[in-house]
């Protein structure tokens, strides 16, 4: 899939304190977990069961929220403040793993948990590798 964030990352004209190309992975990463999160809690909805999945749909939409938040943070960078980013990193790589084990425990049941399980293990891994990039 093509995305726009790293042409965007690359077109920026002041310098970035960031590998552009881990940031640009990182906020796809964000962006896609958002997605998977919020489809999930729709799904999750729809499901003849919806009241045994209430924490799933609220982790979900908790994730969702925190994630498409600290993607739109990442993406400025004028008057940049690690603090902030970091964060936000932190915040987003916790809500991401509350959602993924949420999630997981209905994986078995729910194709659309075992996707979203997956989405979210993936984003804490790019949260805590650009983390780590920033230390």
């Amino acid at each position: 899939m093509t995305t726009a964030t790293k042409p965007m990352m690359e077109t920026y004209p002041a310098e970035i304190n960031l590998d552009r190309t881990k940031l640009a992975a990182t906020i796809d990463s964000l962006i896609t977990c958002s997605e998977a999160c919020t489809a999930c809690a729709d799904a999750c909805l729809s499901e003849g069961m919806v009241a045994e999945l209430t924490k799933c749909i609220r982790t979900n939409m908790d994730c969702a929220d925190i994630c498409a938040t600290t993607a739109r943070v990442l993406s400025r960078h004028t008057g940049y403040d690690a603090n902030i980013s970091r964060t936000l990193l932190e915040a987003c790589a916790m809500a991401c793993k509350s959602c993924g084990d949420e999630c997981a425990r209905h994986a078995e049941a729910h194709e659309h948990c075992r996707i979203c399980a997956e989405a979210c293990r993936s984003c804490e891994q790019a949260c805590r590798d650009l983390l780590a990039s920033m230390s």
